[in-house]
C-alpha cells in the first residue's frame, strides 16, 4: 500500500505544475498566523509533513526560522522545492518519508499539516500517524484537512472530511485544542475547497 502511495504521489510531483494541482497556495498564511501566534523563537524547531513543494518553508525561512524539516512521500516533490529555494536549501532538513513510516530522530516545537492527514483513511494508518505526532511532538500541532463541506476526493484519491468535534475527539489522548477555523481555498483552477484548521497544545504528563 505504502508503495502504491508513494508511486502516485512521484507520478503526480512528475508530471504537474504547481497550478495544475489543486493543493497550490501562493501565500500560506494562516499556517503562518498559527505559527506566530505560539510566540516561539526562531530556534523553534519546526516540521512541514506533507510539505511537497509548498512554499511555506521559504516564508518561514525568510522570517528567520532556522530549524526547519520539510517531510514528503515524493522525493520529486521535495527535489522542487530545492531547485526553487537555491542555495538556502541547505538550511533545511529535507525528509522523504511516508507519515505513517517516519522514525523522528528529535522532537519538534510545532508539527504542520496542510492536507496530509486527511488522506489517511485507515484506522491502521490513523492510530500511527497519532502515535508519531504524540511522541515526538513536545508544543504545538496544526492540523488542516478538508472539513465537512469540503471535497471528498482529492488528485484521485478518497479522503476523510473532518470536523472541529471529530478533529479534536482525535488528538484528545495527549494534545489540547486551542482554536479550530474554517477557510475557503481557492485553487489554481478557481474552484474552492472549504479547510478546517485546528491548532493543539501538547498536554503536560
Amino acid at each position: 500500500m505504502a508503495l502504491n502511495r508513494k508511486k502516485h504521489w512521484e507520478t503526480v510531483y512528475e508530471t504537474k505544475t504547481p497550478d495544475q494541482v489543486s493543493w497550490t497556495q501562493e501565500t500560506p498564511k494562516t499556517a503562518l498566523d498559527f505559527i506566530t501566534s505560539f510566540g516561539l523563537s526562531k530556534t523553534a524547531r519546526i516540521i512541514d509533513v506533507g510539505g511537497g513543494d509548498s512554499k511555506l518553508v521559504d516564508y518561514l525561512l525568510e522570517a528567520g526560522y532556522e530549524n526547519i524539516t520539510v517531510l514528503d512521500i515524493s522525493l520529486q516533490a521535495l527535489e522542487k522545492s530545492k531547485q526553487r529555494l537555491g542555495p538556502k536549501a541547505k538550511k533545511v532538513n529535507w525528509v522523504v518519508s511516508d507519515i505513517t513510516d517516519f522514525k523522528p530522530e528529535t522532537t519538534y516545537d510545532i508539527w504542520h499539516d496542510r492536507a496530509t492527514f486527511h488522506f489517511l483513511t485507515t484506522e491502521e494508518h490513523l492510530e500511527k500517524y497519532k502515535t508519531i505526532a504524540k511522541n515526538c511532538v513536545t508544543g504545538y500541532l496544526i492540523i488542516g484537512t478538508f472539513s465537512e463541506n469540503g471535497p471528498t476526493k482529492c488528485s484521485g484519491l478518497e479522503i476523510q472530511q473532518y470536523s472541529e468535534e471529530k478533529m479534536t475527539s482525535d488528538f484528545a489522548n495527549g494534545f489540547e485544542k486551542i482554536n479550530c477555523i474554517t477557510e475557503n481555498h481557492k485553487t489554481p483552477f478557481d474552484t474552492t475547497q472549504n479547510f478546517l484548521f485546528c491548532s493543539f497544545k501538547k498536554q503536560s504528563n
